[in-house]
């Protein structure tokens, strides 16, 4: 069952987009992306289950199914198609299986740094390795029901931001409620349950891709260089002193680079 869907929309441009947030996050990151395009682009947003003012996750079947058939559900509402779409981290790989599975709907594909690991998985097995033992404290707290650990430890390994300890009460707990989308997120970062990976199915997102990484983060270099090496007509961008939260916390810098891969197509 398809969860009540929130969206926002910002901007007044001529181009319609879709924007997909990151886990833990809600639609309002793209609010400083938006507002830098907002002569250029109209942004829907959307909240994804669990997330936001959007409705849960059911825990039937597989979540990132249910987060895509949100999106889908969003796009035929705005009814624009072929639309621009845009994803950060978990919401970059929904834009991804869009852009695969349904690419006469997308008419060009941004992403930052979507933890899609499943192909640096498939390419080079001693990531796996790698990924598992520097993610060994967030699967252990969550393993030991202990969602504060949990979250501490997820935020250590994705955020550039301020220390857990001086995150504001309200944010911390929002976090806290919503860490489990993260382990149940897992079925396709890093398995592959949609099959992706099989042969052909890549093949089909031939509109123009657009993948995105800050040169800090920890992981984006391989999982980009992966994703990369599959995409038909993907150009590819790495912004330096920057890390994975570059959509909220650089957001005129990666509007500007979307602004021009917009431009060409």
């Amino acid at each position: 069952m398809i969860p009540h869907i929130n969206t926002r929309t910002s901007g007044s441009g001529s181009r319609a987009a879709l924007g997909i947030h990151c886990s833990l996050g809600h639609a309002g990151a793209w609010r400083g992306v938006a507002a830098a395009l907002e002569d250029q682009v109209t942004l829907h947003a959307y909240d994804l289950p669990n997330h936001g003012q959007s409705g849960d996750w059911d825990g039937q079947g597989i979540m990132h199914d249910t987060a895509t058939a949100m999106a889908l559900r969003v796009l035929d509402g705005i009814g624009a198609d072929p639309i621009d779409i845009i994803g950060h981290s978990f919401g970059a790989t929904v834009a991804l299986r869009l852009a695969i599975e349904h690419p006469g709907r997308v008419r060009s594909v941004a992403m930052y740094e979507p933890v899609y690991f499943a192909p640096a998985m498939a390419d080079d097995p001693g990531f796996r390795t790698r990924y598992t033992a520097d993610t060994s404290d967030f699967d252990a707290a969550i393993d030991a029901g202990d969602s504060v650990a949990a979250a501490r430890a997820f935020n250590r390994a994705w955020a550039e931001g301020p220390a857990w300890d001086d995150i504001p009460d309200q944010t911390r707990a929002y976090m806290v409620d919503r860490i489990h989308f993260v382990r149940d997120s897992g079925p396709f970062l890093a398995d592959d349950s949609a099959g992706l990976l099989a042969p052909g199915r890549f093949e089909r997102a031939t509109m123009p891709a657009l993948l995105m990484g800050g040169a800090t983060s920890r992981w984006a270099a391989e999982v980009n260089s992966a994703i990369a090496r599959r995409l038909p007509r993907v150009t590819s961008h790495m912004f330096d002193g920057i890390g994975h939260m570059g959509p909220v916390t650089h957001p005129d810098a990666v509007a500007a680079v979307w602004s021009e891969f917009l431009a060409r197509g």
